[in-house]
């Protein structure tokens, strides 16, 4: 007889610890290689506890959820009580305001999600050979916390398309939008990369990193023990300055930066810009098994096209140089599609608690999905590609 699942919530993630976390999370990386995602290791996640990222006052209180059966940790999953919907990147907003004009609190609710990071990945981690009863508990524990503390609503965001068929099958509302990748199309370099452009597109390209490169200054690739405390003493500057913009105030403290030196830094590339003996510019990039992710960028100086060479063209550069199949460069910008990266469709799972507000909710969702796919196709339409014969890589 098989033995029951009990899904039971810990306030940190050191209450699991590193070898049962990461035996859910990155399995395959008992082989010493590189994870699938960055993001959902036990190092990357307890460094944003550590630092203060997330936590009390952050509206990001962890309620990680553990599912162990016969006292073994078969699954996990990252899990935080949110005070608001800030940092998630699939916005929520206006259900928020239309359930608080109707009288009713949509917060706090649930999120299963990596927080600040609006990247595709497990977000229902199972050890191997456990992931359709994993997620299936995980789901459930997910919507019964939710119903049992009255919360108007439970979200699974950036997940995979099979978790994403998963939730369906288990009522929740599936929610697809979109973000820009660029693949990799077995490209020996980037010469070979604009070959696949249009003539026009790829002179362009070739102008913006003409002047982006002649900005005066030099560019730097670091990784690993290449990178040093002055370069994130440079790259705090940048990331605050990008952050008072954006959004108000930077999500992730000065700490979470020196702890990513200490324990993160084999997974991050960054490309920094240097001029007159001091770092102007940069972008921060975590590296997964088989794709680059690019999260934030900055800078002192203002150069044209610098932010396309540090954010997008140095990505591919390095994606091929490494092999990897994909470049995933972070939410919104239809500016990428110009240079690459087209439309994909990213996944979301929605427990909504009240009927009449779940089906309002299905209904817009029903709705955005229409206007997504049509956004998808036209967008893809007019890409930089080109719908003819392929030149030699030399072709100008």
């Amino acid at each position: 007889m098989t033995a029951q699942i009990e899904i039971t919530a810990v306030d940190r993630i050191a209450a699991i610890g590193p070898s049962d976390w990461d035996a859910c999370a990155c399995p395959e990386t008992a082989d010493g290689g590189r994870p699938v995602d960055p993001f959902t290791t036990y190092r990357f996640l307890h460094t944003l506890e550590r630092s203060g990222s997330v936590g009390p006052g952050t509206g990001w209180q962890p309620h990680h959820l553990v599912a162990r059966q016969g006292g073994d940790i078969i699954a996990v999953t990252p899990l935080y009580a949110k005070g608001h919907s800030q940092g998630e990147y699939i916005f929520d907003h206006s259900w928020a305001t239309a359930w608080e004009r109707a009288g009713q609190r949509y917060y706090p609710k649930l999120q299963a999600a990596v927080p600040f990071t609006p990247a595709t990945g497990r977000r229902l981690l199972c050890r191997p050979g456990q992931e359709e009863i994993g997620r299936q508990a995980l789901l459930a524990g997910i919507a019964q916390i939710a119903a049992q503390n009255r919360l108007s609503s439970a979200h699974v965001t950036f997940c995979t398309a099979e978790e994403a068929a998963t939730g369906s099958a288990q009522g929740f509302l599936h929610r697809i939008t979109q973000q820009f990748h660029w693949t990799n199309a077995g490209y020996a370099s980037f010469d070979g990369f604009l070959a696949s452009l249009s003539s026009r597109k790829r002179k362009t390209i070739r102008k913006e990193r003409a002047a982006a490169q002649g900005f005066g200054g030099t560019i730097h690739l670091l990784s690993g023990q290449d990178i040093e405390p002055e370069h994130w003493d440079a790259f705090w500057t940048f990331y605050q300055d990008t952050g008072a913009r954006k959004w108000g105030r930077p999500y992730l403290t000065r700490a979470f930066f020196d702890l990513a030196h200490q324990d993160l830094r084999d997974d991050i590339l960054l490309a920094m810009a240097r001029r007159n003996g001091r770092w102007v510019a940069g972008a921060l990039n975590f590296i997964g098994r088989d794709t680059l992710f690019g999260r934030y960028w900055g800078a002192t100086e203002d150069h044209p096209f610098l932010h396309f060479e540090l954010c997008y063209y140095q990505a591919i550069d390095h994606a091929i140089a490494l092999g990897l199949s994909r470049v995933e460069a972070g939410a919104q910008g239809e500016h990428k599609l110009a240079r690459g990266y087209l439309p994909t469709p990213v996944h979301s799972l929605h427990w909504i608690g009240d009927p009449g507000f779940r089906a309002a909710v299905a209904r817009f969702l029903e709705e955005e999905r229409a206007t997504t796919d049509e956004e998808i196709e036209i967008l893809t339409a007019y890409g930089p590609f080109r719908r003819g014969p392929t030149p030699s890589e030399a072709e100008e």
